[in-house]
């Protein structure tokens, strides 16, 4: 099993608002590829689910009454190319 580090999601929240879109939606990417390596039986306490959480809501403050549509855009035009 692997060892859980301490993770301090208002600290973790606190950087966000900080970050670029870019780097927000390349954040959002790799957490939901890790959040697919954890066993379901780990996801109550797994880190990468809380994280998810935070970047999401994080995408929807800064992209009102969009939802997720901006991280899905982004998505489809770094495959496109």
């Amino acid at each position: 099993m692997a060892e859980r580090r301490d993770f301090d999601a208002g600290e973790f929240a606190d950087h966000l608002p900080a970050m670029t879109d870019d780097e927000l939606f390349r954040l959002m990417q790799y957490l939901e590829k890790e959040s697919d390596d954890v066993a379901s039986e780990a996801r109550e306490t797994s880190d990468a689910f809380a994280k998810i959480v935070l970047v999401k809501t994080a995408i929807e403050d800064r992209f009102p009454g969009q939802l997720l549509a901006p991280y899905k855009e982004w998505q489809q035009r770094r495959t496109a190319v």
